[in-house]
């Protein structure tokens, strides 16, 4: 046999078993870019860890602490971190703090049939408050004296003039009353009267007082039959402390004698006459 055309047989290789020891052989060291990429993974962990727990985590310190810790293990070894449990919510019942007061129960102030209630009470009340009023007005004179005191002087023809009214004389001060309900159509100085009051009535009735020392009223003014409207006085064309009044019918521009007006509603002045038998001769004037 040719000698170049020879082939020794290969030497037999033995591999062998799983498991057995391989001796002489070392683990590889990891490549560089490896240890970079574990490196990197490590540094993102922390530093979602440090955010996390300074944006005030619900859960405990320990335990985050520790699931932190084997969180980047398994990360810094390539694997998955395992799912993390949601904190549960706060309960209704949780202690309050600063951050989290106490929730604030608003009482109900009145109920539907509260409110029905009390609007009928103030019906109620309403009306009966108006039922008095009406009956006090019912039980109220229309017309009243107009002063308490001492007949004087009477209507008709004195010291050669008419005299137009009736003399009520008393101490100064006297309390001077509306005659009617009407209002004021003048309240100061007049000439002659010193002060005056003119009150219209609402039937067309004028009453006029004169010579007040006080008056308590003013123009326009509603006032009411029996109602203080001045203080008896001596001013003006007077010869003493009296009240000089006088009525006029047909909104205001014809005179009566009071006493008879006074008559007709039912009033009678102590010691007046009607001027049509008077003959006394008057002790205050004007």
């Amino acid at each position: 046999m040719n000698e170049s055309q020879y082939v020794p047989p290969a030497a037999p290789v033995v591999v062998p078993a799983s498991g057995a020891p391989r001796t002489g052989r070392h683990r590889l060291p990891a490549p560089p870019h490896a240890l970079r990429g574990r490196a990197a993974v490590l540094a993102v962990a922390a530093g979602a860890a440090v955010s996390a727990a300074s944006a005030g985590s619900a859960l405990d310190l320990a335990g985050t602490h520790s699931a932190e810790a084997g969180d980047i293990a398994l990360l810094a070894n390539g694997e998955s971190a395992p799912a993390t449990t949601a904190p549960t919510a706060s309960s209704s019942s949780a202690t309050a703090t600063p951050s989290l007061p106490e929730p604030v129960v608003v009482p109900v102030v009145a109920t539907e049939s509260e409110n029905a209630q009390s609007a009928m009470l103030y019906a109620g009340t309403e009306i009966n408050t108006q039922r008095e009023i009406a009956e006090e007005q019912a039980r109220r004179p229309k017309v009243s004296l107009p002063a308490i005191g001492t007949f004087t002087s009477g209507f008709g023809m004195r010291w050669g003039a008419m005299h137009a009214g009736i003399d009520i004389a008393n101490s100064n001060g006297t309390p001077i009353l509306a005659a009617t309900d009407g209002v004021v159509v003048d309240a100061g100085p007049a000439q002659g009267y010193g002060n005056w009051v003119r009150i219209m009535s609402d039937d067309g009735t004028m009453t006029v007082y004169g010579h007040m020392e006080t008056v308590d009223v003013r123009e326009g003014e509603r006032v009411y039959a029996g109602q203080k409207i001045a203080g008896m006085g001596n001013l003006g064309f007077s010869t003493g402390t009296h009240l000089h009044f006088e009525v006029l019918l047909n909104d205001g521009t014809q005179h009566i004698d009071p006493v008879i007006w006074l008559a007709q509603n039912g009033l009678q002045l102590p010691g007046a006459e009607s001027s049509e038998s008077s003959s006394v001769s008057p002790l205050f004037g004007s």
